[in-house]
Parts: C-alpha cells; sequence; structure tokens
C-alpha cells in the first residue's frame, strides 16, 4: 500500500481539529480531564458544531470498517458480522446500565438525605444525642467543656485530614473554617455537572452565609469538564485570606512620607472558590500556558470530587481518621505497582552496567543516586503562590 493511499485512509486528529469550532479545537488532549474548555466554554453554536464534526469524522470511519470487511473472505466477514450483532446487543446493555445506574444514584441520595439532616444537627449542636446531658453534668468543672455545643471544628479536621484537601488549607484557613457548618452536593442535568455548596455561619471572614463550587461537565462517565464556576467571597475589609498586604518603607529623603503598600495573591483553600480563568480568545494563550491551565483545571475537579465523593458521604469517618486507614491501603497498591516498574527499571540498568568496564563502576553508580532523586521529586504539577503569613 502506498504512502498516499495511508494518508487518505487513516484518521488524523489534525483534520478533526480544523473541522471543530474554535471553542473546542483546542480540548483534543490525551489528559485523564480533558479540558475542552481550554480557549472558551462552549455555546449552543459551538456544540452543534462539534457534534457534526464527530459525525463526519465517524461516518468516515464507517466507511473505512466497511473497506475492512470487504478484504475479509466470505466465510470470515460472515462471522465478522455475527460479532458486530453481539456488540450491538452488549452496547444497548451497557445505555441500560448506564440508565438504571443514574435511577439507582438518585434513589439512594434521597435515602441518604435524611441521614446527613442528622448529621447536620448533631455536629451544629440543633440536637442532642441521649447521654450528652449527663457527661456535661459531670464534667460541670470545666467550663468550656460546658458551654461547647455540637461537634467544634467538624469539618475543619475532617477535610484536613485528607491528604489532597490538607495540602490546601493553610493555618490562616482554619479559623474561617471552624464557621463551616455544612457541606452539600447536588448533581446537574442542564447543563450537566454538580455543585457543591458550604454553608457557614456569621463570621468575622466574610459576609456569605453560602458559598457554591458549580462545574459543567460535558460528559458525565468520563469526567470532560467544559468550566467551573465559583462564589465571588465577599471579604471583610482586611480580612480576605486569599491575598496578603506587603507594607515597603519609602527611601529616604522620598518626599513621600507614607509606607508603600502591595497586595499579593497567596496561598488558602479558598482560592478553589476562584476557579482557573479561561481566556476567550485562543490566540491569549501559548501552548506552555495552555497546558499549565490544563493543569490547574485539573486539580480543581480533583478537588471538587475529593469533597463530593469522599468527604461529603464519609465526614464522620475523616473527623475519626478512620477514612485514612482506607486510602492508605490504595496507595500502597499504586506504590507497589510503581515499584515493580522501578525494579524492572533498576535491572534493566544493572544489565547495562555490567557490560560497562571495571573503571565505569563508581559512575554508575552516581547516575543511579541521581534518577532516585529525581523520583523522589515528583509532585503535583503547577506552582503554588507563596502562603500568607501575616496580613
Amino acid at each position: 500500500m502506498s504512502n498516499e493511499k495511508r494518508n487518505d485512509d487513516s484518521f488524523d486528529m489534525s483534520d478533526l481539529d480544523t473541522s471543530l469550532p474554535a471553542a473546542a479545537a483546542v480540548g483534543t488532549s490525551s489528559s485523564k480531564l480533558k479540558c475542552l474548555a481550554l480557549s472558551v466554554a462552549l455555546s449552543a453554536e459551538d456544540r452543534a458544531g462539534l457534534v457534526n464534526a464527530l459525525k463526519d469524522k465517524l461516518q468516515h470511519l464507517a466507511g473505512q470498517h466497511s473497506d475492512v470487511l470487504e478484504t475479509l473472505s466470505p466465510k470470515v466477514r460472515k462471522r465478522v458480522e455475527v460479532l458486530r450483532e453481539i456488540q450491538s446487543q452488549h452496547d444497548e446493555l451497557e445505555a441500560n446500565f448506564f440508565e438504571e445506574r443514574a435511577a439507582l444514584e438518585a434513589k439512594y441520595q434521597k435515602l441518604y438525605d435524611p441521614l446527613y439532616t442528622k448529621r447536620y444537627e448533631i455536629v451544629n449542636g440543633v440536637i442532642e444525642v441521649e447521654g450528652a446531658a449527663d457527661e456535661a453534668a459531670m464534667d460541670q468543672e470545666e467550663d468550656k467543656a460546658a458551654d461547647e455545643k455540637g461537634v467544634p471544628g467538624f469539618w475543619l479536621t475532617a477535610m484536613k485530614t485528607n491528604e489532597i484537601l490538607g495540602e490546601e488549607i493553610t493555618e490562616r484557613d482554619e479559623g474561617a473554617l471552624k464557621y463551616l457548618k455544612d457541606i452539600k452536593w447536588c448533581k446537574l442535568d442542564n447543563p450537566k455537572g454538580f455543585k457543591l455548596e458550604f454553608f457557614f455561619d456569621s463570621n468575622p471572614y466574610f459576609k456569605n452565609a453560602v458559598l457554591t463550587k458549580t462545574y459543567h461537565m460535558i460528559d458525565d462517565e468520563e469526567p470532560i469538564l467544559e468550566k467551573a464556576i465559583g462564589t465571588e467571597i465577599e471579604w471583610y475589609p482586611g480580612k480576605s485570606l486569599t491575598q496578603k498586604v506587603l507594607k515597603k518603607k519609602p527611601r529616604k529623603g522620598s518626599k513621600n512620607a507614607k509606607p508603600i503598600t502591595k497586595t499579593e495573591d497567596c496561598q488558602s483553600f479558598f482560592n478553589f472558590f476562584n476557579p482557573p480563568h479561561v481566556p476567550e480568545d485562543e490566540d491569549d494563550i501559548d501552548e506552555d500556558a495552555a497546558e499549565e491551565l490544563q493543569n490547574l483545571m485539573e486539580q480543581d475537579y480533583d478537588i471538587g470530587s475529593t469533597i463530593r465523593d469522599k468527604i461529603i458521604p464519609h465526614a464522620v469517618s475523616w473527623f475519626t481518621g478512620e477514612a485514612v486507614e482506607g486510602d492508605e491501603f490504595e496507595d500502597i497498591e499504586d506504590d507497589d505497582d510503581d515499584q515493580d516498574g522501578d525494579e524492572d527499571e533498576d535491572e534493566d540498568e544493572d544489565e547495562e552496567d555490567d557490560e560497562d568496564d571495571g573503571d565505569d563502576e563508581e559512575e554508575g553508580k552516581g547516575r543511579r543516586k541521581k534518577s532516585g532523586r529525581g523520583q523522589a521529586g515528583k509532585g503535583r504539577q503547577g506552582e503554588r503562590p507563596p502562603e500568607c503569613k501575616q496580613q
């Protein structure tokens, strides 16, 4: 088969890019979380263009598959036709599975709600559990214990115990998160996605009683993020936890005797409500910036899905620390897989070293040591702004 023939029959993603609307063309990435909104949130017109472009390419592929069948012998072709019927039956069952699973999840979500309500009432001291009053009477000598209502710092402790969220929460954030009364989530159908709601008691940091974070998804089954929207926090003067104020003394002899103040962004959990901004024009962002933006969007989605899937349903276990054990077992399995891969690499390196002359032995050891440091240094992608020390 000639090169010209291969080029005509092959499916090139770049061909798809040219037929996609500008809003979606930049989203053809191999990342696990496909941030299709790297250039701009898809409008209705863009969505229609995306669907039509995909249909055209699928029809082109279907024609290629027909060409493949024509190259088969009649007997083999008949067998493949039967296999295709089996595949169609499988696809119908899979579609039913997704439909029934969605209905099952909705059913149990309603069953969970009364339990979440009881949890809220106990955590916030709305109701008292049996026996707690007797315990309080016995501890009347400690005034603090007698005045405590509910479970102080419940959500703060639960989130800090989780490794992913614990990295986001600074010491300065803890004061505000102690006022967090409840976290809820709900599924969105139009547009698809989910919304997180954080309910706060009145506090000296911000005016908002509820902070929300909404994720709009292109696909529910495979997480394809379109965009994320967060609440704008109404900070009280001088109380912002996402910024720090730097004061610089004026130079000697300067006419302006007042200190120069400068505001800088800093690390804070509350940056979660200000998700990465997606530029409206794809020309406004280069390849490196697009990759960095995608990393930030993946991290943002990771935090949101952790709160939805782990913290909200198992908050008590995270508060007590019991949930950490389950996570550690998962990490151990992942580490074992990584170690197996590392051992294979080490064996290959050892074989190469055996082929080297004895004079190069020390140099080989040095190379292996450097390789070990490089692997240990791997971490989450994307730089963080500096943590705020003082306001």
